[in-house]
């Protein structure tokens, strides 16, 4: 057993399947599964033609959400201008899209950017697409 490869025989075929049926060849590197409420949630991290998608999948086979990465020109002008109000002159390092499933539907949530600000201190933003910051690691409640 390749400690380095994730142990894919313990996702249940349900999420496997659901998976593969809406992404198809994923190349899974990483996968964990909690339970939230009374449901086991499987969050399976894969690359999909070389760019970075996140699932999160009920142990039935309902994916509960999805994340693609992006590149910064594809982010919104409310969210970019969202950001640079917060974090002037910080360096967007990654962008993931996040996209809910509701009823069966895709519905865009926000996007999930991992910033380093000027004075090189990692943080981790959410912004709804309309520019409405939902959760900011760099931000103390």
């Amino acid at each position: 057993q390749d400690k380095s490869k994730p142990d894919l025989d313990k996702i249940p075929s349900k999420v496997m399947n659901a998976l593969k049926a809406r992404f198809p060849n994923p190349e899974i590197h990483k996968w964990t599964a909690e339970k939230e409420g009374g449901i086991v949630l499987y969050d399976i991290e894969f690359l999909q033609k070389g760019r970075k998608f996140e699932a999160d999948i009920k142990e039935d086979g309902t994916i509960h959400n999805w994340e693609r990465e992006i590149p910064v020109k594809d982010l919104p002008a409310a969210v970019r201008k969202a950001v640079d109000t917060s974090y002037a002159k910080a360096t967007l390092k990654e962008i993931m899209a996040i996209t809910a499933v509701k009823d069966g539907k895709d519905v865009l949530e926000g996007y999930e950017i991992v910033l380093e600000t000027a004075d090189k201190k990692g943080v981790e933003v959410t912004v709804a697409p309309d520019g409405k910051v939902l959760e900011d690691s760099g931000k103390k409640k």
